[in-house]
């Protein structure tokens, strides 16, 4: 699993080869995807529900999102040193990987991973962003159930709104709750949320959940809330929207990446085409011509 993810992260042609020969094995895992700003015990709260997970004998994937340095290339990786109980145990896979630049906060290899993960038999996968606020968006549109993390004394609630928290998050986390004035984060959120519900008219009204993750409290009830999303998805036909949506955005995203190379790699390779674009100084006619003359059909990225 660990060479399989490793090659997805390098873009390496032998992966579609790969997936050709696990679809017969293919089934789509549980996701989700918790998000939120640095600080807020995400890892410790991941930490806590792979534990519980373990306990109902679910397989377990971690892929936690370090941000690479722009220096090196080298990611931290430091959530793999704050789960080490779960090492040795075969049913659960940790794996850290660089965002790579990708302002989602997401690597790009993210959802080809997921994919993997499922062929291999895990039951489900938990994504972990980087702390990048606004950019984490991204993690609504690969996780079936988003879970945005706050804590208390983080600002106010402008500042949730202004980041487009209320907008992705199917289910809200306090954790720290043991510190004073969580109540009052619980308050705001949920006044907003009572707004933001009468506003859109939506269906589903994001839980707030409060945690202590560093004491294992609330972590039931927060798997509780994934399990009702998950139904209400289900029960609702929102699911199978989803799954299509999703599949559109990484074709898409597959797409892009293709076209990106097979410019960077016409410039390279064509001095007349990089000299005309330094003289007429025009990225986007550039582009069209690369795209209308040089066929991408059959480039590998």
């Amino acid at each position: 699993m660990a060479r399989a993810i490793s090659l997805v992260e390098r873009r390496d042609p032998s992966v579609h080869q790969l997936e050709d020969l696990l679809r017969d094995l293919a089934r789509e895992p549980g996701v989700v995807g918790f998000t939120g700003a640095p600080g807020t015990g995400k890892s410790t709260l991941v930490d806590g529900l792979v534990a519980l997970l373990r306990k109902k004998e679910l397989s377990v994937a971690v892929l936690a999102t370090d941000p690479n340095s722009p220096f090196t290339g080298g990611a931290i990786l430091g959530d793999r040193v704050r789960m080490q109980r779960h090492a040795m145990d075969p049913k659960v896979f940790i794996r850290s990987m660089g965002a790579r630049g990708h302002l989602g906060g997401l690597s790009l290899a993210t959802r080809e991973s997921i994919r993997l993960l499922g062929a291999f038999g895990f039951d489900q996968v938990i994504l972990e962003t980087v702390g990048v606020g606004q950019s984490e968006l991204e993690v609504a549109a690969v996780a079936d159930t988003a879970v945005v993390v706050l804590t208390p004394n983080l600002g106010d609630g402008v500042q949730m709104i202004k980041a487009g928290i209320l907008e992705i998050a199917d289910i809200f986390v306090v954790n720290k709750a043991d510190l004073d004035g969580h109540a009052r984060v619980v308050t705001e959120l949920r006044a907003m949320l009572n707004l933001a519900s009468q506003a859109a008219g939506t269906a589903w009204k994001p839980p707030i959940v409060t945690t202590v993750a560093s004491r294992n409290e609330g972590i039931e009830d927060l798997w509780g809330a994934v399990l009702a999303h998950r139904q209400h998805l289900e029960a609702t036909g929102q699911a199978g929207a989803h799954a299509e949506r999703r599949m559109k955005e990484e074709t898409a995203e597959v797409a892009a990446e293709l076209a990106r190379e097979h410019a960077r790699k016409a410039l390279e390779e064509d001095p007349g085409l990089a000299a005309q674009l330094l003289k007429e100084r025009a990225p986007y006619r550039t582009a069209r011509e690369i795209l209308n003359r040089r066929p991408i059909i059959g480039s590998e990225p």
